[in-house]
C-alpha cells in the first residue's frame, strides 16, 4: 500500500527509507528522489518558498498519479511526500520513493511520479525574497515536456 502524505513538517529520508522497506526481502531496487529549496541564480535572494495547496483535493490527485505509476510498472511499494508552508533554500520540499524488484521499474517510475507531481499535483508556489519582494512561481516549460514523455493529459501548476 502506497504512502501518500502532504504535510508542513520536514521529513526523514532514512527513517522513511527503513519504513518502505522493514522486513521486505522482495525489493530488488528503489528509486529515489529529494526535491530541496535552492537559492536561485539571480536577482534577489531567496529568503523562502512557500506552497499552498487545497487539502483533500492535492492529496487525491497524488494518489492518483501513484496509481498512474503503479499501473505502469511493477512497483512494490511506494512512498510520495510532499511539503507544504514556508520552507528555506536548503529545506527539503518532496521525497518520492519507489520499490520494485527490478532497478529499471524504480528508477522510471520514480521519474514518472516527480514529472507528474510537478505538472499534474494542486500546488501554487509563491518566492518570498530577502528585499521583502515576493513572486507567483509560474509553470515552467521545460516541467511540461518531462510530463510529456509519459503520454496523458497535462495539467495543474509547476
Amino acid at each position: 500500500m502506497a504512502t501518500v502524505r502532504v504535510q508542513a513538517a520536514d521529513f526523514d529520508v532514512g527513517a522513511e527509507f527503513a519504513a518502505l522497506t522493514a522486513g521486505r526481502t522482495d525489493i530488488g531496487g528503489i528509486g529515489c528522489f529529494v526535491g530541496t529549496v535552492r537559492a536561485g541564480a539571480a536577482g534577489p535572494r531567496l529568503e523562502a518558498l512557500t506552497l499552498e495547496h487545497y487539502p483533500g483535493m492535492t492529496e487525491r490527485a497524488i494518489v492518483g498519479i501513484v496509481a498512474e505509476a503503479e499501473a505502469r510498472w511493477a512497483l512494490l511499494d511506494c512512498t510520495v511526500i510532499h511539503r507544504v508552508g514556508r520552507m528555506a533554500p536548503g529545506e527539503n520540499i518532496v521525497l518520492v520513493l519507489a520499490a520494485s524488484a527490478h532497478r529499471q521499474a524504480a528508477l522510471e517510475a520514480t521519474a514518472f511520479l516527480i514529472d507528474w507531481l510537478k505538472t499534474k499535483a494542486p500546488f501554487w508556489k509563491q518566492e518570498v525574497f530577502a528585499d521583502g519582494s515576493a513572486a507567483w512561481v509560474d509553470a515552467r516549460e521545460g516541467d511540461a515536456a518531462a510530463a510529456a514523455r509519459w503520454g496523458g493529459a497535462q495539467g495543474g501548476t509547476g
